[in-house]
């Protein structure tokens, strides 16, 4: 038997926790990516995952702006911006599958922290798909 490690705690977690543990690690700072980033939705009728990509620079004060107008983004409310792509999938690895390994077109992701960002919440619209539960992004 391993012995217990800040990795592998000597007691399971229970649900409760693991949920406080997910909300407190959600508020650390990351830096935004400046290939973009993606608005996770369900397509409850074609019974898909969707993601639209959309670019984005960050400015001096690392906040992610409109490449068109150089003016931040709203964290909060409707944006009207064009999407430059859409994906959609099944689940969580065609779509990833998608974005990442689509030989025509190049990745957008290029932090790797915003890449396991992804594939998290990809699972997460995916458990949501199959449970017929609704899908907020995180």
């Amino acid at each position: 038997m391993l012995p217990d490690s800040p990795l592998r705690p000597s007691s399971a977690l229970d649900p409760a926790q693991l949920r406080d543990l997910d909300n407190q690690l959600s508020k650390r700072y990351i830096e935004l990516d400046p290939g973009g980033y993606f608005l996770i939705y369900l397509d409850i009728e074609q019974q898909l995952i969707c993601a639209k990509h959309f670019t984005n620079i960050i400015n001096e004060k690392g906040l992610a702006c409109d490449p068109a107008t150089g003016k931040p983004l709203p964290v909060r409310g409707t944006v009207e911006r064009t999407p430059s792509r859409i994906y959609s999938g099944r689940t969580a690895k065609e779509l990833c599958i998608a974005i990442f390994e689509d030989p025509e077109t190049p990745c957008p992701i290029t932090y790797l922290d915003h890449a396991a960002y992804l594939g998290r919440e990809l699972m997460r619209a995916e458990a949501a798909l199959i449970a017929g539960e609704p899908y907020v992004q995180d």
